[in-house]
């Protein structure tokens, strides 16, 4: 068999395995209620790098501040451990067997950052988790008030570029594919998430973020169904905007105050994110949701910092990230009181975090947290 037969048999294989995806999609259970659930468990996964410290530190916060809900039994704060780059290397698994069965028995995830090796075939531990937990929405909020910016992302998490990661086709010596999956429920649902969002919090406008003049099967299907779910919605306006204009308008100060929210596939959501958080004041500032309808994840949105490590700073991280996104889990979880309180805390603490001796360590920051909830 030459080396076309065989890429056609590989095609063949991964179009099977996303239309039967496709599939349960369309028969997916009730998302589930946190409002009547007893027991809320939350896994904390330390991650890599300066993960562990500013997970760490994160989790003596939540303990502060749920410590009624932990001693009553509703809150389970449950420690994952082994999501390493040293153990997922050594079982050459992106997240191991025996983790994602923890991560199954637990509803939401607060993560530290996670390394993805360069080069070879393991994918990302988050796009592992995205996929098997099915978490479809990443949701990131940017919010600059004085610059009049209120802005939240709506990037569909499961498909798109990476939703097959490194299993695209080489023929050898002359050419290599990667492959972009779009699927109609898939659109649907992010859509759906999106617009949702925006009605229940006063919103007028929904960005449709997408290069379909370029790709018009995928991003193409992306708009069209997005302006379908729109019209369930009366009185919200949807816009089509090509990605590369939009990240121009975003550094656009007399332009940029009329954008609310977003929907857009993921590796655009991925890319123009990271450019929204740096305008807020840094990838450190900015928490992210990875949401399903039985699962969530909360994470940082930066990474594992390796440098931090190497030179010694690592008790210098800034924890601010991982807990805007512990914020968004209270929140997610029928919590809004919570999220309020740690919120007002983290806009009134008085330590600043630079990443260096001249700013206060990650531990010092959450002590000055837990005493202002005291």
């Amino acid at each position: 068999m030459n080396a076309i037969d065989n890429a056609v048999n590989q095609f063949r294989t991964l179009l099977e395995e996303q239309i039967a995806r496709a599939g349960r999609m369309q028969n997916a259970a009730p998302a589930k209620d946190f409002t009547k659930l007893p027991v809320v468990t939350i896994g904390v996964i330390d991650g890599d790098g300066i993960g562990p410290i500013i997970t760490g530190h994160s989790t003596r916060v939540l303990e502060a501040l749920l410590k009624d809900e932990i001693a009553a039994g509703k809150i389970v704060l449950r420690r994952i451990e082994g999501l390493t780059i040293e153990n997922r290397l050594a079982k050459g698994q992106a997240v191991p067997a025996d983790i994602l069965a923890a991560c199954k028995q637990c509803d939401v995830l607060l993560k530290g950052p996670t390394e993805t090796p360069k080069g070879g075939t393991m994918e990302s531990a988050n796009v592992t988790l995205r996929r098997e937990l099915d978490l479809f929405a990443n949701v990131r909020p940017v919010r600059v008030p004085e610059e009049g910016i209120d802005w939240t992302f709506f990037r569909e998490n499961t498909e798109g570029e990476y939703v097959l990661g490194g299993r695209g086709v080489t023929i050898p010596d002359t050419l290599c594919m990667d492959f972009k999956v779009t699927t109609l429920p898939g659109c649907r649902r992010i859509a759906r998430a999106a617009f949702e969002f925006a009605r229940k919090n006063g919103k007028t406008n929904v960005a449709i973020v997408t290069k379909a003049n370029i790709m018009k099967k995928t991003d193409g299907t992306f708009s069209e169904i997005c302006h379908e779910v729109a019209k369930d919605y009366p009185g919200i306006e949807a816009e089509d905007w090509y990605i590369d204009i939009m990240t121009a308008k975003l550094i656009n100060k007399e332009a940029r105050g009329r954008f609310q929210v977003f929907v857009l596939p993921n590796l655009y959501g991925d890319i123009i994110t990271d450019e929204a958080a740096q305008i807020q004041g840094g990838v450190g500032t900015a928490g992210s949701a990875n949401v399903g309808d039985q699962y969530a994840m909360f994470e940082a949105i930066h990474g594992s910092a390796p440098r931090m490590i190497e030179t010694g700073r690592g008790d210098y991280a800034n924890p601010a990230s991982i807990l805007r996104a512990a914020e968004m889990m209270l929140r997610h979880i029928a919590l809004p009181e919570k999220a309020d309180a740690l919120a007002r805390a983290m806009d009134a603490c008085p330590l600043a975090i630079t990443g260096g001796k001249d700013g206060a360590t990650c531990a010092e920051y959450c002590d000055a947290l837990i005493a202002s909830l005291a």
